[in-house]
């Protein structure tokens, strides 16, 4: 059954040190094949041709050779027997980029021309997307998501997988990475019910409490209670128009969009484009005159009635200019404790201890005369910060950031950026960030939706939306957003800037 049915090449395989690898490459030939010493040396080397390494590397030792050699090495002993299925255990760890690429494009070529099943066990997911046509996530042993590679990493379900996506370096993905939060169980003291619970931020009472089983949901196996990533917000066709006795200004129009758990989705336009009404109707500051927002699947309602009042806290919005919405009779302290105090679901001690862990989150001072400042006394940075503290205090699910940055410097901004995607990752908030600045934008975002007069009039994936846009609007955005445009021999940078923004526009 070994190396005639199934052969198996393991991460590491050990050659033997004192023996020249063509001799163990032709082992198998001998030992099960019945081959004699000239005979196996013969196809040893044809193997060795076969997988793109030289013959006369066969007469070297292990340590004589490079890492790309000896995996080469591996995968012509594991064809020796001619398989009919070929196991590989992380084929391409260590290879430099280009190694890795010229192995899994010869593997694929082996197994179109032999016609053998592959498995393929690796953490490197473009390796797995290249080799395999179907793909499961394994976590703790045990499988969490399994389908067709295309949607399984495209658009991955259970939130592992999406975790484990968006933490993976690759050129077609223009934000930033995201470490899973926590850290991988012992093997030797899995948790009880979903073993991925304690770094889920969607995790319920049932998640820690039963073991979910791989059931059909989104085009895939998952292993989820609540069938993968949840949707926390979702506006369906939301429209708003202004009206007064002259005219009617229509500030939204038809618009809709999807927020998963611990997702990003950017809404992006020029002045005037709606994003600001927008974002007042997702955290249902403003009703909207046709369309429904759904937030965790309940409807969102502006309504002052108790039950509206605590949903809405589900959902935060900070505005652009935080000296607007701070109040200047209130201490940073207050300012931040106010949603709890409106609450009063707590204690005062532990009002205050959730204050201070607030401030601390999004990298403020947390003792001493700052707490006792005034909006007016705080930097630019300073009471931004205070206000996304005063948001995520109140521990919602959504935060929709309305040009948080723009009145920033870049090191405040970075600093500012750098935190929203920290309390992220840490809280599974599910951000909606709405700004003009596409350099800003696909920093954080999965997901962009590009409005225009208030419509939408391109949405996608953020690298794609941020880098090569198709509509008018969106090239403009990107046409606009800084770059340092070096000037080359005396020629002025806004030259340089209007060839790019020309380029753009002639790729339509």
């Amino acid at each position: 059954l070994r190396w005639a049915t199934a052969a198996l090449a393991l991460q590491d395989t050990p050659f033997n040190p004192v023996v020249a690898v063509g001799e163990q490459v032709a082992e198998p030939l001998r030992v099960h094949l019945g081959y004699g010493r000239g005979a196996a040396r013969r196809r040893a080397e044809g193997l060795a041709e076969e997988v793109g390494l030289e013959p006369a590397v066969l007469e070297g030792f292990a340590h004589q050779l490079s890492g790309g050699q000896r995996r080469r090495a591996t995968l012509a002993m594991v064809l020796a027997c001619d398989p009919a299925l070929v196991i590989l255990d992380e084929p391409t760890a260590g290879l430099d980029p280009a190694g890795r690429g010229e192995l899994v494009d010869r593997v694929r070529a082996l197994a179109a021309a032999r016609g053998f099943g592959l498995v393929v066990a690796s953490h490197e997911l473009s390796d797995a997307a290249r080799l395999a046509d179907r793909a499961a996530v394994v976590y703790a042993g045990e499988v969490m998501e399994a389908g067709a590679t295309a949607r399984v990493l495209g658009e991955p379900a259970h939130p592992y997988t999406w975790a484990l996506v968006n933490a993976y370096p690759v050129m077609s993905t223009t934000k930033d990475l995201r470490p899973i939060r926590g850290h991988p169980p012992d093997p030797r003291a899995v948790p009880a019910g979903c073993p991925f619970h304690p770094r889920c931020t969607q995790a319920e009472a049932v998640c820690w409490q039963q073991r979910p089983g791989l059931e059909a949901s989104r085009g895939r196996a998952v292993a989820c209670h609540l069938g993968g990533l949840k949707v926390l917000l979702a506006a369906d066709g939301v429209s708003k128009t202004f009206r007064s006795q002259r005219r009617h200004i229509t500030a939204v129009d038809d618009v809709s969009l999807t927020l998963r758990e611990g997702g990003a989705v950017g809404v992006i336009g020029a002045s005037g484009s709606g994003k600001s009404t927008l974002a007042r109707i997702l955290t249902g500051h403003l009703a909207c005159d046709a369309g429904a927002v759904t937030l965790e699947g309940e409807a969102l309602s502006p309504s002052w009635h108790r039950a509206a009042r605590a949903r809405r806290r589900r959902a935060q919005l900070v505005m652009q200019d935080p000296f607007d919405a701070l109040s200047p009779r209130l201490t940073v302290t207050a300012l931040v404790r106010e949603p709890l105090d409106l609450a009063k679901e707590a204690p005062r001690e532990e009002r205050d201890a959730l204050v201070v862990e607030a401030l601390a989150g999004v990298g403020l001072p947390c003792e001493g005369a700052f707490l006792d400042a005034y909006a007016h006394q705080l930097s630019g940075g300073q009471a931004q910060r205070v206000a996304l503290a005063r948001a995520l205090v109140a521990e919602p699910k959504v935060l929709v950031a309305d040009e948080p940055t723009s009145m920033l410097d870049a090191s405040e901004q970075a600093r500012l950026l750098v935190t929203l995607r920290e309390r992220q990752a840490a809280m599974g908030l599910g951000l909606v960030l709405v700004s003009h600045d596409m350099a800003v934008v696909r920093k954080l975002s999965d997901w962009i939706v590009v409005l225009d007069a208030g419509r939408v009039v391109e949405k996608g994936p953020s690298q794609q939306v941020g880098t090569a846009p198709a509509s008018v609007a969106g090239r403009r955005l990107v046409a606009a957003a800084p770059s340092f445009a070096l000037a080359e021999a005396g020629e002025p940078a806004a030259d340089g800037d209007r060839q790019r923004a020309e380029g753009l526009d002639a790729r339509r």
